[in-house]
């Protein structure tokens, strides 16, 4: 028979491998069988730790408190039974009572290192829950350090994702992944709990980096883990994880997740927990626009919940949506002094940092005061550069100006209501530079990234494949960024640089209005394009247009289809061009976009046809990529397999570069091009091209080894300085939170390139094959691209396919 001491042995171990209900039992048996007062002390704490997990926090403390009543009671048992006791008031959110209890438990605790690690990183987590990053660091470090100290592994790596979780909290999500990815191997096979914890944690970085869907659906999988294994509380905090991480991009989802964790906790008996998951349907209630008078004081109440229990950053994000209902409903003497109450926030998460900024502008918008509402915008916009500038990878940058975006909706809709054409530039700009601002690096070639597109080019099976993309796709997070970022040119400096000869066009797409600003050398015209509703009508149907356009139909089919794509290109550019032609003249243009103008065909729209064009990411990179002359004094060209005019098209355009090298049939592989497009000016790649949506950077060239992914271009030693795309699908890209391209172009000019030419829709053989042949002839004679692009792409007509290839940079 085993003795109480065996039986609570392996209770423990039970308990260690998720196995909460049998190590109940186990610890049952183990206390009939003791008369020990010591042993009784220790059962009764991993009791107490069983009924916790549970959800029954009152058996739970009664039988610690009983534990810590037993006299006699050893000093390390004592620190146990503490320690315990802390875990109880922490799961219960009270946060200054579990700090008082584990911090006195750590000093009795000396003699029992195991122990005294596990209080050090249940301590990290009450500080986590303050949002004291720095100190829970380092209590997670050091219990890592005792539990390594002890050969115990498992607990060493709980200690090093928990690390992982607090670098999160404080911004760092590279270093984030970096201890979570190394702890996951060791966690993960130790039960569907450990699991499932790892996956609640990794889905919250993935949400704080921008990654809505995979993040929210690693939340939702672990929610399900946990109900099913009857664990209710942790069912509960991963549902208001879930809906933290969507209060801001879908508050209605997000309400409905506080809510059933509200009512999960509150089933508990967790007073403290319901009470954060009610400030998030607060939360939520404001980002649908909700301004009842019962948000006013539900807020206030809450607040002072979340300051009571050591919650400063929830309890600043609940007073400022407090003023937001208060601005909404017309107090602006009870929202100004809501907002004075808060003092300094620079010390909280970004997160609340931007929401309070958000909130003080709008409050300066109400007040009438509009340069100081620009100047709160403007701060913010700062704030969140200054973080998204430690990250190389230009995923990353583009997924996380999520948090940034309600501060440049707001700046822009501002600024649209300026008299001020300065304004106006500036917070084009500034709207459209949520990622371009931040300073590139090349990083140096990655081995196993190498080796890992290698593979995933050679087709694994569907689950190696899955793997793959995930590793190379995180191998890039991991980048270290610049930590610089550039600042908007002003519109005179902008001005200075023009030529006489050139024109910008910004335009600017509001939630109501499209607005086309003009800026020549000597001057500046703002144009109202008129309703936004308008533009979509004209914009519908635009792309499969294109597609169909480009296709080999029958020619009396053929010519209908280009009729109905001609008018429809007339519409669009009685919209966006034609107001503007007295002002553009008959100068060369550079345009910036908004991103809901992503797949226009600038080159084919009239007023705009034989003009020079240049799609540009902001004026500020286009000024400061025409500070050094381009270079195209060498080319090179691809041509990828079963693209039947692809040989023809890329030995024809090299003709006009004496001794340019060409790649065709089984010399096409990866390697090859990546060595090619890394020592010439000019590469030139014409191939089956695909365009994914789900993760552009996956965006790929067909080779003869297979693709050829945008994850290729950061591991070219060097780039070219101009690219030609000679491909469907690959010039188009996706639009991330209203602005941000990002696809195979925006991968070639955030590694350098300053010349792209693609097309953002389909492109018919021939006439690639034609364009492109007469661009390389211009471009060999010393033309630069917009110029050769210009000479070259005709107005669309019956006759034939239209190119629609596009300047970029």
């Amino acid at each position: 028979m085993l003795t109480a001491e065996e039986l609570h042995r392996r209770a423990v171990e039970a308990v260690n491998h998720g196995r909460v209900r049998l190590a109940g039992r186990l610890l049952e048996r183990a206390a009939e069988r003791s008369s020990d007062p010591d042993l009784l002390a220790r059962i009764g704490v991993s009791r107490a730790y069983v009924a916790m997990e549970l959800g029954d926090l009152d058996t739970a403390t009664r039988l610690c408190r009983e534990s810590l009543a037993r006299p006699g009671l050893a000093r390390p048992d004592r620190g146990v039974a503490l320690a315990q006791l802390a875990m109880l008031h922490m799961r219960s959110g009270q946060t200054t009572e579990a700090l008082a209890a584990f911090s006195e438990a750590i000093a009795l605790l000396e003699t029992l290192p195991a122990d005294r690690a596990r209080a050090l990183g249940n301590r990290g987590d009450v500080y986590l829950h303050q949002r004291r990053v720095s100190a829970a660091v380092d209590d997670f470090r050091a219990a890592a350090a005792g539990f390594a100290g002890v050969g115990l592994e498992v607990e060493q790596a709980k200690a090093e994702h928990n690390l992982g979780y607090a670098l999160m909290v404080g911004g760092d999500l590279i270093g984030a992944l970096e201890a979570m990815s190394a702890a996951y191997p060791v966690l993960a096979p130790v039960s569907p709990v450990h699991r499932a914890v790892c996956t609640q944690d990794r889905a919250e970085v993935l949400l704080a980096m921008g990654l809505d869907d995979e993040g929210a659906e690693l939340l939702r999988r672990a929610a399900r883990d946990y109900g099913l294994r009857g664990l209710r509380q942790r069912q509960g905090e991963a549902e208001l994880a879930l809906a933290r991480g969507l209060v801001v991009s879908d508050p209605a989802s997000a309400r409905r997740l506080a809510a059933s964790a509200r009512n999960r906790f509150a089933r508990l008996g967790h007073d403290a927990w319901r009470a954060r998951a009610e400030a998030l349907v607060v939360a939520a209630d404001v980002g649908l626009d909700r301004h009842a008078p019962a948000l006013v004081g539900r807020a206030a109440e809450l607040a002072e919940q979340m300051r009571d229990q050591g919650l400063g950053a929830e309890a600043a994000a609940t007073r400022l949506n407090r003023a937001r209902v208060l601005i909404r409903r017309g107090a602006l003497g009870e929202a100004r002094t809501e907002l004075a109450r808060l003092g300094r926030v620079d010390r909280h998460p970004l997160v609340v940092r931007l929401q309070d900024r958000d909130a003080r502008a709008e409050l300066a918008e109400r007040t009438g005061r509009r340069t100081a509402g620009l100047g709160h915008l403007r701060a913010g916009l700062d704030d969140l550069h200054a973080w998204q500038s430690s990250f190389g990878s230009l995923d990353l940058q583009t997924n996380v100006v999520g948090h940034g975006v309600r501060l440049a909706v707001r700046g822009l809709a501002l600024a649209a209501r300026s008299s001020s054409d300065a304004v106006l530039f500036e917070w084009s700009e500034r709207a459209r530079m949520l990622a371009s601002r931040i300073q590139p690096v090349r990083a140096p070639q990655d081995p196993q990234a190498i080796a890992d597109l290698a593979e995933l080019r050679a087709g694994p099976a569907p689950d190696r494949e899955a793997e793959l993309r995930r590793r190379i796709r995180e191998q890039a997070w991991q980048r270290k960024g610049s930590g610089e970022f550039d600042d908007p040119v002003e519109l005179g400096d902008f001005q200075a640089g023009l030529d006489d000869g050139t024109a910008l066009v910004a335009y600017v797409v509001t939630a109501d209005r499209v607005i086309g600003l003009v800026v020549t050398a000597s001057g500046t015209a703002r144009h109202d394009l008129g309703d936004r509703t308008e533009l979509g009508g004209v914009l519908g149907g635009l792309l499969p247009d294109l597609d169909m356009a480009a296709t080999d139909l029958p020619d009396p089919l053929a010519g209908s289809v280009r009729g109905t794509l001609a008018r429809r290109l007339a519409a669009v550019a009685s919209v966006l061009v034609e107001p503007l032609l007295p002002d553009l003249d008959g100068r060369r243009v550079v345009l910036t976009p908004s991103g809901v103008l992503a797949g226009v065909p600038w080159t084919l729209l009239p007023g705009l046809v034989g003009r020079p064009v240049t799609v540009a990411q902001s004026a500020t990179s286009w000024l400061a990529r025409g500070a050094t002359p381009l270079r195209t004094g060498s080319a090179g060209f691809v041509a990828g397999p079963r693209v039947v005019r692809a040989e023809a098209e890329v030995r024809a355009a090299a003709a006009a570069w004496p001794g340019a090298p060409v790649l065709a049939g089984e010399e096409a592989t990866a390697a090859a091009v990546s060595d090619l497009a890394g020592r010439v000016d000019v590469v030139h790649l014409a191939a089956h091209g695909r365009h994914s949506a789900e993760n552009p950077l996956f965006s790929g060239l067909e080779l003869v080894d297979g693709p050829w992914f945008g994850y290729d271009i950061d591991q070219l030693p060097a780039v070219p300085d101009v690219v030609l795309l000679s491909a469907c699908e690959v010039g188009r890209s996706s639009v991330r939170w209203g602005e941000e391209l990002i696809g195979m172009t925006a991968a070639w000019l955030h590694a350098g390139a300053r010349r792209v030419v693609a097309s953002p829709a389909a492109v018919n053989d021939v006439a690639a094959h034609d364009a492109l042949v007469r661009v390389h002839e211009a471009l060999a004679a010393g033309t630069d691209p917009a110029t050769a692009l210009a000479g070259t792409v005709a107005a669309v007509s019956t006759d034939s396919a239209p190119a629609p290839f596009v300047c970029f940079g």
